[in-house]
């Protein structure tokens, strides 16, 4: 690997930046001012899995942009019997957007380990996150110096898995497929998108979930360090 990879392309959300817990965050900061009777551990509980199937819809094109933003709350809202209106989730789904890229928590030893990869390869994104939401994120957490290239499902006009996104964003690297290699933590979009256009693909399992065999895979960042 270490002699035919020349270029890596991470995913940005639960990948290198840490989705949970800054989304805890941005939830707090809104109940806390907003909805002081909601109890945002329970919350969470449910909106965690509610916005992971979402998100899934999402990136096969079945269910649209707004829809995404609203179904994950209303029915989060409706999984703890929490009553509200339309446009009270539209305004926390505002708000939401608004406060999450300016918390900055990222996966242990992420920045270690992008200073060390920097130096010995070109690095890259691939994120089907909304542009302008990723590109704050990227800033205040101070991740964009690292990488040569963005990519991201609006400016490629698909979404991972689909084999349209990872062309555009070779294209856009200079990259062939033989060099290049994917880290993410979707087996879906980010493992068996990569693998079925042709590159190769790491998958990252903090949680350490089971994977179909054959799949490469690391738990924790610092372990790129021994595989690069």
């Amino acid at each position: 690997m270490k002699d035919s990879i020349t270029h890596i392309f991470f995913d940005l959300d639960h990948t290198l930046w840490d989705f949970d817990k800054n989304s805890v965050l941005a939830f707090e900061k809104i109940f806390r001012s907003d909805f002081p009777s909601v109890d945002t551990n329970r919350f969470i509980s449910h909106y965690v899995p509610i916005n992971q199937a979402c998100w899934k819809l999402f990136q096969v094109d079945a269910i649209s942009h707004d829809e995404l933003r609203y179904r994950r709350l209303k029915e989060s809202f409706d999984a703890i019997s929490f009553p509200i209106t339309d446009q009270q989730i539209n305004q926390i789904s505002e708000d939401y957007i608004k406060f999450l890229p300016d918390f900055n928590h990222l996966f242990e030893d992420a920045h270690d380990v992008l200073e060390y990869l920097r130096d010995r390869y070109e690095l890259h994104i691939i994120t089907n996150g909304f542009a302008e939401v990723q590109f704050r994120k990227m800033n205040s957490s101070n991740l964009t110096h690292y990488f040569s290239t963005i990519t991201n499902s609006e400016m490629a006009g698909a979404k991972k898995p689909n084999p349209i996104i990872f062309e555009h964003a070779l294209d856009k690297a200079q990259a062939k497929k033989s060099e290049s290699i994917m880290i993410g933590d979707s087996i879906d979009a980010d493992i068996f998108g990569a693998i079925n256009f042709g590159m190769q693909a790491i998958f990252f399992n903090p949680n350490q979930i089971e994977v179909p065999e054959g799949i490469l895979q690391i738990n924790n960042l610092i372990a790129l360090k021994d595989l690069f």
